[in-house]
C-alpha cells in the first residue's frame, strides 16, 4: 500500500542529534498523509510516540549536550523575537558550561589545597599556608559570581519582555490606546466608566524586542468588589512595570490618586481629535486613536526605551538566563562568602562551604545530582523535540 512518495534520511550514531541511530521521514504536508503514515508506524511492534523533549533528553543522556544547552534549545524553539533568537542561539554554545566548569575547578583545587595542608603539612612539597593563595582566590571568585549574577535582570527582560503598563482614570482612553498599539481589538471599549475590570496583556514585537503592554482598570474610589480587585491589580502591575504610560483624557481630564511605582513615566494626552482646549505642552505625547495621530511616534519611543533598558541589546556576554541558574548561583555565592569571611571558623567547616558552592555550580550544567530536574526541564519542550 502506497502512503506517500517521500524522502527518508538516515543519521548513523554517534553523529546524530541524539547520538543514536536516527531516521527522518520527509513527507508531503497534507494532514491525511501525516495521519496515515503515523497510523502505520504506530502499528509496528515496539513503536510509540516520542514524549515531550525526549530527543533532547536522549542527547543529554548520551553526552551530546549538557543541561544548559538543552534549556537553551527549548528557549530557541519558543523564541518570539529576533532578540530572543539571538540570545538563545548564543546560549546553545559552550560558553556558560566552560565558565561554570572553570569556577568549579577552582573550588575543587581550593579544597584539595586545604585538605593537603591539613593532612600533609609536614611534607616539603605541600605549600606551608593555603591562606596566602586559596582564600584571596575565593574572594575573587565570589566577586566574579556576583558580577555574573547582576546580568540576570537583563536576561529576564530579553526572555519575558519589556513591561509597559497603561494607567489612568476611568474612560481616559487606555483600552482604545491598547487596541491602537496592538492594531487589533484586544480590549472592550465603551463609554461606560469601569469597563476594564482586569489587566489585559498584549505582546508586541517592536524592532525585534518583545514588549508586553498591559491595559488596567481605571483608578477611582468604587464600591464594586470586582472593579476594586481590578484597581488593586492595576496598582500591582504598575509597581512591576519597566515603563508606565500615564493616560489622561485631554477633553475631560480627571484627577486620581496615583499609586507609587519606580518605573519611568511617559504622560499621554488622549482624544486630541475632540479636545477643544488641548494643551499639548502638558504631556509628553498627544495621541488620537481615531485618526492615529501620535501612535507611530509613541511606538517608537516605547521601542527606544526597551532598547535602552537592554531588552534587545545583547553583545554575547555570558549572563544567567534561567531562574534555576540564578538560584544556584546565589547559593554558591552565599557559601563562598561564608567560607571566605569566617576566618574564626574551623577550617573543616569552611572547606564544607566550598564543597556546597562547587556542588551548586555543578548542578547548573547537570554535572551533580540533577536527575530530579530532568522531568521538569524537558516537560517544557514540544512533543518529540
Amino acid at each position: 500500500m502506497v502512503l506517500d512518495r517521500a524522502l527518508l534520511l538516515f543519521f548513523p550514531s554517534p553523529a546524530s542529534f541524539t547520538g543514536e541511530d536516527l531516521a527522518e521521514l520527509h513527507l508531503h504536508g497534507g494532514r491525511a498523509v501525516v495521519v496515515a503514515v503515523l497510523r502505520e508506524i504506530s502499528s509496528m511492534p515496539g513503536c510509540r510516540a516520542a514524549e515531550a523533549g525526549e530527543f533532547s533528553r536522549r542527547a543529554l543522556l548520551n553526552g551530546k549536550m549538557d543541561l544548559l544547552a538543552a534549556e537553551a534549545t527549548a528557549d530557541l524553539i519558543q523564541a518570539e523575537t529576533e532578540a530572543q533568537r539571538r540570545f538563545a542561539i548564543t546560549n546553545t554554545g559552550s560558553g556558560h558550561a566552560l565558565l561554570y566548569a572553570q569556577w568549579r575547578k577552582r573550588l575543587i583545587h581550593a579544597r584539595a589545597m586545604i585538605e593537603a595542608d591539613l593532612d600533609f603539612s609536614d611534607e616539603a612539597d605541600v605549600p606551608g599556608s593555603v591562606a596566602d593563595t586559596v582564600w584571596p582566590d575565593m574572594v575573587r571568585l565570589a566577586d566574579e559570581v556576583r558580577a555574573h549574577l547582576a546580568g540576570f535582570s537583563r536576561s529576564e527582560m530579553i526572555r519575558n519582555g519589556f513591561r509597559v503598563v497603561l494607567l489612568g482614570a476611568p474612560n481616559a482612553g487606555k483600552s482604545s490606546l491598547l487596541n491602537a498599539l496592538a492594531k487589533r481589538d484586544v480590549a472592550i471599549v465603551t463609554d461606560e466608566p469601569g469597563t476594564t475590570r482586569d489587566a489585559v496583556d498584549v505582546t508586541l514585537d517592536l524592532e525585534g524586542v518583545k514588549v508586553v503592554v498591559t491595559d488596567t482598570a481605571g483608578i477611582r474610589h468604587t464600591q464594586g468588589k470586582a472593579e476594586a480587585i481590578g484597581i488593586t491589580r492595576a496598582i500591582e502591575r504598575a509597581g512591576e512595570a519597566d515603563l508606565v504610560l500615564l493616560i489622561e483624557d485631554m477633553a475631560d481630564p480627571r484627577v486620581f490618586d496615583r499609586p507609587s511605582y519606580s518605573a519611568d513615566v511617559v504622560t499621554i494626552g488622549t482624544k486630541s481629535d475632540i479636545a477643544s482646549n488641548r494643551v499639548a505642552s502638558n504631556y509628553d505625547f498627544v495621541v488620537s486613536t481615531i485618526d492615529g495621530d501620535g501612535i507611530a511616534d509613541l511606538l517608537g519611543v516605547i521601542a527606544n526605551r526597551a532598547s535602552v533598558a537592554g531588552a534587545n541589546i545583547y553583545d554575547g556576554e555570558l549572563i544567567p538566563w534561567k531562574q534555576r541558574h540564578a538560584d544556584l548561583l546565589t547559593t554558591a555565592l552565599h557559601n563562598l562568602q561564608v567560607a571566605a569571611s569566617n576566618e574564626t571558623q574551623p577550617i573543616e567547616l569552611r572547606c564544607e562551604d566550598l564543597r556546597a558552592a562547587g556542588d551548586a555550580i555543578g548542578r547548573i550544567a547537570g554535572h551533580v545530582d540533577v536527575e530530579d530536574l530532568l522531568d521538569v526541564v524537558f516537560s517544557q519542550f514540544c512533543i518529540g523535540k
